[in-house]
Protein backbone atom coordinates (compact mmCIF):
# COMPACT_ATOMS: atom_id res chain seq x y z
CA UNK A 1 0.00 0.00 0.00
CA UNK A 2 1.50 3.41 -0.87
CA UNK A 3 1.96 5.84 1.79
CA UNK A 4 -1.12 8.27 2.56
CA UNK A 5 -1.49 11.61 3.49
CA UNK A 6 -3.35 12.90 6.85
CA UNK A 7 -5.65 14.32 4.69
CA UNK A 8 -6.40 10.74 2.72
CA UNK A 9 -6.51 9.34 6.02
CA UNK A 10 -9.57 11.88 7.29
CA UNK A 11 -10.92 11.47 3.95
CA UNK A 12 -11.16 7.85 4.61
CA UNK A 13 -12.19 7.65 8.01
CA UNK A 14 -14.93 10.00 7.45
CA UNK A 15 -16.36 8.35 4.44
CA UNK A 16 -16.28 4.76 6.70
CA UNK A 17 -18.49 6.48 9.34
CA UNK A 18 -21.07 8.24 6.98
CA UNK A 19 -24.21 7.04 7.80
CA UNK A 20 -22.75 5.25 11.03
CA UNK A 21 -20.21 3.23 12.00
CA UNK A 22 -18.33 1.66 14.57
CA UNK A 23 -15.04 1.35 15.28
CA UNK A 24 -13.98 -1.57 14.08
CA UNK A 25 -15.73 -1.30 10.96
CA UNK A 26 -13.86 2.53 10.43
CA UNK A 27 -10.79 0.67 11.46
CA UNK A 28 -11.07 -2.06 8.89
CA UNK A 29 -12.91 0.23 5.91
CA UNK A 30 -9.91 2.76 6.81
CA UNK A 31 -7.28 0.20 6.72
CA UNK A 32 -5.88 1.96 10.13
CA UNK A 33 -4.29 0.31 13.07
CA UNK A 34 -6.38 0.86 16.79
CA UNK A 35 -4.06 2.93 17.62
CA UNK A 36 -3.79 5.30 14.55
CA UNK A 37 -7.56 5.18 14.69
CA UNK A 38 -8.26 6.41 18.33
CA UNK A 39 -5.74 9.03 17.51
CA UNK A 40 -7.68 10.28 14.73
CA UNK A 41 -11.08 10.00 16.07
CA UNK A 42 -10.00 12.51 19.00
CA UNK A 43 -8.69 14.86 16.52
CA UNK A 44 -11.93 14.62 14.18
CA UNK A 45 -14.45 14.67 17.68
CA UNK A 46 -12.28 18.25 18.44
CA UNK A 47 -12.67 19.98 14.86
CA UNK A 48 -16.65 18.36 14.83
CA UNK A 49 -15.91 16.48 11.69
CA UNK A 50 -17.36 13.48 13.28
CA UNK A 51 -19.90 12.50 16.66
CA UNK A 52 -20.23 9.92 18.85
CA UNK A 53 -23.48 8.23 19.31
CA UNK A 54 -23.59 6.79 22.65
CA UNK A 55 -27.03 4.92 22.41
CA UNK A 56 -26.14 3.10 19.71
CA UNK A 57 -21.86 2.90 20.23
CA UNK A 58 -20.87 4.08 16.69
CA UNK A 59 -19.48 7.26 15.19
CA UNK A 60 -21.34 9.43 12.70
CA UNK A 61 -19.93 12.08 10.09
CA UNK A 62 -21.46 15.04 10.82
CA UNK A 63 -22.25 18.07 8.13
CA UNK A 64 -19.22 19.75 8.34
CA UNK A 65 -17.33 16.39 7.95
CA UNK A 66 -19.24 15.96 4.76
CA UNK A 67 -18.34 19.49 3.88
CA UNK A 68 -14.93 18.42 4.24
CA UNK A 69 -15.27 15.00 2.16
CA UNK A 70 -17.45 17.07 -0.77
CA UNK A 71 -14.36 19.84 -1.02
CA UNK A 72 -11.69 16.73 -0.68
CA UNK A 73 -13.47 15.17 -3.68
CA UNK A 74 -13.32 17.90 -5.12
CA UNK A 75 -9.68 19.32 -4.95
CA UNK A 76 -8.77 15.16 -5.90
CA UNK A 77 -10.81 16.10 -9.32
CA UNK A 78 -8.80 19.69 -10.00
CA UNK A 79 -5.66 17.84 -9.47
CA UNK A 80 -6.44 15.18 -11.95
CA UNK A 81 -6.80 17.69 -14.74
CA UNK A 82 -4.51 17.12 -17.78
CA UNK A 83 -1.58 19.28 -18.05
CA UNK A 84 -1.65 20.63 -21.25
CA UNK A 85 1.84 20.84 -23.52
CA UNK A 86 2.10 23.54 -25.94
Amino acid sequence: MKYRSRTEIVSNILQAANGGGTKTKIMYKAFLSYAQLKEYLSILMENNLIEYLEGTVTFKTTAKGLSFLDMHDEMGKLLQTPIKNN
